[in-house]
């Protein structure tokens, strides 16, 4: 058993230890993967950013959510990349904490702008006439401040009180750094305690995210049945809000039910498939949801295309 913490220096990170004769391979359908989503975020942040007509709460919300999807997939892509070329996957100690960091946070983001994404949608159809006063400059600014924030500061806490603990060993069974794996190499169980109060806390509060999303889908459901009006803003505003969060539910809930209940007999192919699928799916489709659907952002996109092509 350590008696010092900072005994450990680095972390070694076993995920891709079966993969040794396919590294190359998956090393240039990583890179290509990251190439994409900088290009997909990239060109929705720029489209929204430079046309003023774009510059409405749901565009915002938009851009904000890309701009994020950049900041989770950076704490990954870059460091898995070079972990592909390494004969030695390893990671610093406050590297992997820095990690473990961006990453929850990013999930913890998704979430908040999805739910204020869901709140806008349903006062943008349901209350319009107090759309502009609800959804003032000012409000706009403190609700995106507030889905940045709020997760980073939670999970800064939660990061703080788990590099206090005494660890008993350096070897962390995924592809990258999470709070909880780190924890469960806590020397003494009974250290995790407040971690965990604290854990249960978070859940708590996001729990309450998704009620809010449920609530205002319901009397969206409720407003737009009866209009044909809303219907079609329904279908043009929130289906493409749907399918970003069913992806980002799927993503999530699959990855707790490996770490949760996820037998040691089935393959680490399936598990690193698992474990990553949030920083690739979400990040990759949801700007292609938005900018193919979207009429405002693909206009503008097609006609930036069409000119370069002149």
């Amino acid at each position: 058993m350590m008696d010092n913490v900072s005994q450990i220096t680095m972390f070694f990170l076993s995920g891709l230890n079966e993969t040794n004769k396919h590294r190359f391979i998956l090393f240039f359908l990583i890179l290509l993967c990251y190439c994409v989503i900088l290009l997909v975020n990239i060109s929705v942040i720029v489209t929204i950013i430079l046309d003023k007509k774009l510059h409405e709460p749901m565009y915002i919300f938009l851009c904000t959510f890309c701009m994020n999807s950049l900041y989770g997939t950076t704490g990954f892509y870059p460091k898995f990349l070079w972990d592909l070329l390494s004969p030695v996957q390893v990671i610093s100690y406050s590297g992997c904490f820095v990690q473990a960091q961006v990453i929850i946070s990013f999930v913890f983001s998704d979430l908040s702008i999805l739910s204020v994404m869901a709140y806008d949608r349903y006062v943008a159809i349901c209350r319009p006439l107090e759309y502009h006063c609800v959804m003032s400059k000012k409000k706009l600014s403190a609700i995106v401040c507030f889905s940045w924030m709020t997760p980073f500061c939670m999970v800064g806490m939660n990061v703080s009180l788990t590099s206090r603990f005494k660890l008993c060993s350096p070897y962390i069974s995924r592809l990258y750094c999470m709070n909880w794996t780190i924890a469960k190499l806590a020397c003494f169980p009974a250290e995790t305690a407040v971690n965990n109060i604290l854990t249960y806390i978070t859940i708590i509060f996001y729990l309450f995210h998704g009620i809010l999303i449920v609530l205002s889908y319901v009397y969206l459901i409720k407003t737009c049945a009866n209009s044909i009006e809303n219907r079609a803003k329904f279908m043009q505003t929130c289906v493409p809000h749907l399918i970003s969060l069913f992806i980002f539910l799927v993503t999530i809930l699959s990855d707790v039910m490996i770490i949760r209940y996820g037998s040691k007999d089935l393959p680490q192919a399936f598990k690193n498939f698992v474990a990553v699928e949030i920083l690739v799916i979400p990040p990759l489709i949801n700007p292609l949801i938005y900018g193919f659907k979207l009429t405002k952002i693909r206009n503008r996109i097609l006609v930036v295309i069409t000119l370069k092509t002149k």
